[in-house]
């Protein structure tokens, strides 16, 4: 297994009527709810906790990107370049 791979954890389904082990595994993986996702190392802790909740989640292998947000093209945080200046009408 690569380091630099990691899981992106999408739950799929509710805690609702599922045992208390199985709502613990999904709180200490850090879902919590339906549609939320986190991305997690891909070690043989998480990939055993992965393993007891499958029926609730999804898995997909991430390259390096530590989250889903910074996979978007342009960060949050980042200036408009000089050409990009906002017109004012008059």
């Amino acid at each position: 297994m690569s380091a630099d791979v990691r899981l992106l954890v999408r739950q799929q389904k509710g805690m609702a009527g599922r045992p208390w082990t199985q709502r613990l595994v999904l709180k200490g993986l850090g879902l919590r709810g339906p549609g939320s996702e986190v991305v997690v190392s891909n070690d043989r802790a998480m990939r055993g906790m992965i393993r007891k909740v499958l029926h609730l989640v999804t898995v997909e292998e991430v390259g390096g990107a530590a989250s889903p947000a910074a996979a978007s093209s342009k960060p949050s945080g980042a200036k408009p370049s000089a050409g990009a200046t906002k017109k004012v009408k008059s």
